[in-house]
């Protein structure tokens, strides 16, 4: 929970994009026939119909929920076009929907600083885009106002009819006397504005927007106003939003903390918050979430917008709900394998597209005793030094789920001998990348000489996919880690040592291919050092 910075988040002009009913908009841009009919996208498992993960406006209109099975959304709405996610290895490929997410944050990034923060949702910080505006072409010098920006709703503002229509949103932006904060928010409207019909000129998906001081305000306003619409939250309705906001409408507070506030303090919104003083608030609380709370009653957040458009992690994961729980396990190390595949694959991807390389590897489960109803006991995460290639993180992923495993059942007092246990039921598996930093400008991975064939003839056997040795283990001491060719290591590390982790069964494919590179670079050699690691030196 970020403390916020009061002196500077007044000044800011931040946006937050939602991408509206997205999965049924990438769905409708692939079968325009779908365009203005009520849909829904269900998951690929037919009991029932499938679930429904998300639902379009118009199937909404017909009392369509996304807690449906596609059954039961048919029974409410006869004609509803059901489309099935892409299916992959058994489970949702959600690529697609990735790949048009990175469209559009590709033309938002355009105006400012932008932070990705998940597949269909964006935070923009357009304060030096909006300050420059301001500086060159003040809204109230404009003569014309896009008819678009006219149709922003602006939290208070409400003309003589009940409404915030065009003429009183255009006064309202257009003001001469307005202070510098709603200038620059004025900016940020025909901004975001500009942004938002480019994105649906481009990618054809509308979009809608919150726009206000701060991250925590511009979230909550770009859900007021659905679909394709706008909402800015000047300054001075702050207090108003938040005086009626529901305690659990808050991010961060929809869970046990939000509970403790209603139980314990009678807090029901946030503007209850202002009851109590941030020393009453610390007391109960502790030090920062008490002056998280008391700045948000304010709605005072500091919480800056991250330069990130490209994730912070990679996942695959699969649910097993009911009779489909998982209870062996050789049924979990072929899930398993099912997901790290498509995690490999990512990681592979992000590797050549974007030069960046993981060096954790995580594994999460959900799992209950079938002869205990204790649910409190949760199944351990684990993590271990990523290694990159399919074999090796099916490998490791299913030794940290054993792991895992023996301490879950250890915690009911049962001991494990080898892999006969039984008893058990995992309900949700999930594997993940993370700490993903770049690699060195400039340099490629080295998968391309351990993924290809052997280009001077030592072997004419394509070596396997799972041949990556390079994995991205946190620098000790003096030695280095990379994921470089033998000439661009010699480039970026002259007279420095590089170590190459593999499996002992690799040791002869590495040397071969050391072998290679020393033929091709005779001031490249490599020396084995200890079991499973080896190390890539290079002669000034």
């Amino acid at each position: 929970m970020p403390v916020a910075r009061p002196d500077s988040s007044g000044a800011r002009i931040i946006a937050h994009v939602d991408l509206d009913c997205f999965y049924v908009q990438v769905e409708q841009r692939k079968q325009p026939k779908l365009r203005g009919l009520p849909t829904a996208v269900v998951q690929y498992n037919e009991w029932k119909g499938g679930g429904l993960i998300a639902v379009g406006y118009e199937a909404r209109n017909y009392g369509v929920k996304r807690s449906m099975r596609g059954d039961e959304a048919k029974e409410v709405c006869p004609q509803i076009e059901l489309v099935q996610v892409p299916v992959a290895r058994g489970k949702a490929d959600l690529s697609s929907y990735r790949n048009a997410g990175s469209e559009v944050v590709s033309i938002l990034a355009r105006k400012g600083r932008c932070e990705r923060a998940s597949i269909d949702e964006v935070y923009l910080d357009l304060t030096d885009a909006a300050e420059a505006m301001l500086a060159q072409t003040p809204p109230e010098s404009l003569d014309e106002v896009d008819e678009e920006a006219l149709k922003s709703h602006i939290l208070g503002l409400e003309s003589k009819d009940g409404n915030d229509s065009k003429a009183t949103v255009k006064e309202w932006l257009c003001r001469c006397d307005a202070d510098h904060r709603d200038k620059l928010l004025a900016c940020g409207v025909l901004i975001v504005t500009e942004l938002r019909m480019q994105v649906l000129k481009e990618t054809e998906f509308t979009c809608s927007a919150g726009i206000a001081h701060n991250k925590m305000l511009a979230k909550l306003a770009s859900g007021m106003n659905k679909p394709a619409q706008q909402t800015t939250v000047p300054f001075s309705s702050v207090k108003g939003l938040l005086d009626s906001l529901p305690i659990k409408k808050m991010k961060q507070l929809g869970g046990k903390l939000g509970t403790s506030l209603q139980n314990e303090l009678g807090v029901t919104t946030v503007g209850d918050l202002l009851k109590f003083s941030e020393d009453k608030l610390q007391e109960r609380y502790g030090f920062n979430t008490g002056t998280w709370l008391w700045n948000i009653a304010r709605g005072i957040s500091g919480e800056e917008v991250q330069a990130r458009l490209l994730p912070k992690s990679h996942g695959s994961g699969k649910s097993f709900p009911g009779p489909r729980a998982l209870k062996t396990v050789a049924s979990v190390q072929h899930w398993l394998n099912q997901l790290c595949e498509e995690l490999s694959e990512r990681l592979c991807s992000d590797l050549e597209q974007n030069k960046r390389i993981a060096h954790t590897l995580t594994l999460h489960a959900s799992a209950f005793k079938s002869s205990d109803s204790d649910s409190r006991k949760k199944f351990p995460s684990k993590s271990c030094p990523l290694r990159y290639g399919t074999a090796k993180i099916q490998e490791d992923t299913f030794n940290l789920f054993q792991a895992g495993l023996r301490e879950f059942l250890g915690s009911f007092g049962v001991k494990t001998q080898g892999s006969h246990y039984s008893g058990w039921r995992i309900t949700a598996l999930s594997v993940s990348a993370s700490k993903i930093v770049p690699v060195l400008s400039g340099t490629c991975s080295i998968t391309k000489y351990f993924n290809g064939p052997d280009k001077f003839g030592s072997t004419s056997e394509q070596l396997p996919d799972n041949f990556i040795d390079a994995a991205p283990l946190s620098p000790s001491g003096s030695e280095s880690y990379s994921t470089l060719n033998s000439t661009e290591l010699q480039n970026e590390l002259p007279g420095e040592q590089v170590w190459i982790e593999h499996s002992m069964a690799d040791l002869g494919q590495l040397e071969m291919k050391a072998n290679t590179w020393n033929r091709l670079d005779p001031s490249c050699s490599i020396s084995k050092q200890t079991s499973g690691r080896s190390m890539v030196s290079f002669r000034n």
